[in-house]
């Protein structure tokens, strides 16, 4: 399809007419020096000399070209690389005798290119580089969409998205963010005397969150693997084994559906915290996201659609509490089962009649609740049905010492004091597979013998968390869609006239 393309058929005619001249259109001796950034930096004094000009000062700087405006003897270029844009002049009379004729008819819009020159300043103000050497680096044989400030077509912009990001400087950005919050999540926690590990990414038993895990075969063994859909129980087995703080940053899968906040795979950081508790979580992820504001150099209100948050103001409060106080659910139906299915029946809510108290509380919660919580919000104690992972509260037995933090109606975090009683444990996965098995919950855990061999050799009193990254970056970003902080997000295979219909939105002419 590609080399059927009428435009594409034109340029590749046109990278056999630069081999016939003796230019090879893929060349690999690049002598660039100076970013694009850099050269303007450098040269901002440029402006207040005399002649406006600096032709002592000579620079190598190379970029893709981004428009192309041909004038007879002479052209004016915008090239841009990761750093910035930058306008080039060429003139015929500057270049050696004969190559500018050659070359102005070869060299397209899409093309990378390397030039030398000094720097100017145009008579509308316009630092440039007047362009003595000039390179053909890379020959580009599709063309690139004709709209200067980029693709419009979201589905467009998530295929193809090594196109979106030469077109959309702002995608670039995000990404460099996303990087950015890695990096600083990464420091905070080796600040702290975390050691970062990795664990497997196939479990022979899915495991550490209830979800749907994918499933592959391992040849080899001759026997399934499941990608992971968290590494919860594999860090907590290295604190059995003597480490006393781990984190790991990196993907989980679950092959549930996919929305404005779920992609099959994503990256979390978790990280496990020997002789603290779930109190000490909280006031840690305080702390991380003060650390992240102050690095990014970000004020603590940041606008996210429709709202402003107030990453300065965490609030706290006990999910059975949140169902009256903000979801309005009368309190007299909060802790009885039947209530809870007449109301959610009444108020035309579908709902599983086999589920547990837990259950169906955290069904309210969803319902009612999450939608609610703009600032950041800690959502404690959770029913010990739906945390089968959490130790349970001293206090209260029926609860656990958990929490969920929620940022604009999004879940971010989730954390718990763990539960190290081997016997507790085993009981909770034996009741996970008995509602498995009765049909009430088929993404609970299944029982892990080997975890729960771990726990009998003593497992030190820790906590543990994990925070969804991918969210995290939407929120600072302001982004609505994870698949917009995602580079390669997962999209449904398509039919050849839906791509056909794509490649007409990137190839349309500009008719403004």
């Amino acid at each position: 399809m590609l080399f059927e393309n009428t435009y594409v058929k034109q340029r590749i005619e046109k990278a056999e007419k630069l081999r016939e001249l003796g230019y090879n259109p893929y060349r690999n001796d690049s002598k660039r020096d100076t970013s694009i950034a850099k050269f303007i930096n450098i040269n901002s004094d440029v402006e207040a000399m005399e002649e406006k000009r600096a032709p002592e000062r000579t620079y190598t700087v190379a970029g893709r070209v981004k428009l192309y405006r041909l004038m007879g003897k002479a052209s004016f270029l915008k090239i841009e690389d990761e750093s910035g844009v930058l306008q080039v002049y060429l003139a015929r009379d500057n270049m050696a005798e004969g190559f500018y004729n050659e070359i102005k008819k070869l060299m397209e819009v899409g093309d990378i290119i390397e030039v030398a020159g000094f720097p100017f300043v145009t008579q509308k103000g316009e630092l440039t580089l007047n362009i003595t050497d000039l390179k053909i680096l890379t020959k580009a044989i599709s063309p690139l969409p004709e709209k200067y400030h980029g693709i419009t077509d979201k589905e467009a912009r998530y295929r193809q998205r090594y196109l979106d990001l030469i077109m959309n400087s702002e995608v670039r950005k995000t990404f460099k963010v996303r990087s950015k919050v890695i990096s600083l999540i990464r420091r905070f926690f080796e600040d702290k005397g975390f050691l970062e590990v990795e664990t497997p990414m196939m479990h022979p038993i899915p495991g550490g969150a209830n979800a749907k895990p994918f499933v592959t075969h391992h040849n080899a063994l001759g026997i399934d693997r499941y990608l992971r859909i968290a590494p919860e129980l594999y860090l907590k087995r290295l604190i059995v084994g003597g480490f006393e703080a781990v984190f790991e940053i990196n993907r989980n899968f679950r092959n549930e559906g996919m929305d404005a906040t779920h992609n099959p795979e994503f990256t979390s950081i978790e990280f496990y915290w020997a002789y603290k508790n779930y109190k000490d979580l909280i006031e840690l992820t305080k702390e991380l996201f003060a650390y992240l504001f102050e690095h990014l150099n970000r004020p603590t209100k940041i606008p996210y659609g429709e709202h402003i948050i107030d990453f300065g103001d965490f609030t706290e409060i006990g999910l059975v509490k949140s169902l009256s106080e903000i979801g309005g659910v009368p309190e007299d139906v909060v802790n009885d089962k039947e209530k809870i299915i007449s109301y959610l029946k009444e108020n035309h809510v579908k709902v599983n009649e086999k589920m547990n108290i837990g259950q169906l509380q955290a069904e309210l919660f969803d319902e009612y609740v999450e939608a609610k919580l703009i600032n950041p919000t800690f959502i404690t104690d959770y029913p010990v049905e739906i945390s089968p992972l959490a130790r349970r509260s001293d206090e209260n037995p029926a609860i656990t010492e958990r929490f969920e933090l929620f940022i604009a109606g999004k879940e971010i975090a989730n954390a718990f004091s763990e539960l190290n009683d081997p016997i507790d444990q085993h009981q909770r996965f034996a009741e996970q597979v008995a509602g498995k098995e009765c049909g009430g919950d088929d993404e609970a855990h299944e029982m892990d013998e080997d975890y729960i061999q771990a726990l009998s050799y003593g497992m030190a009193p820790t906590a543990g968390q994990g925070i969804g990254i991918d969210r995290l970056v939407m929120m600072l970003t302001n982004e609505h869609s994870i698949r917009d902080v995602l580079l390669f997000p997962a999209m449904k295979p398509i039919t050849k006239a839906e791509q056909e219909s794509i490649d007409e939105e990137i190839n349309k002419k500009d008719k403004e």
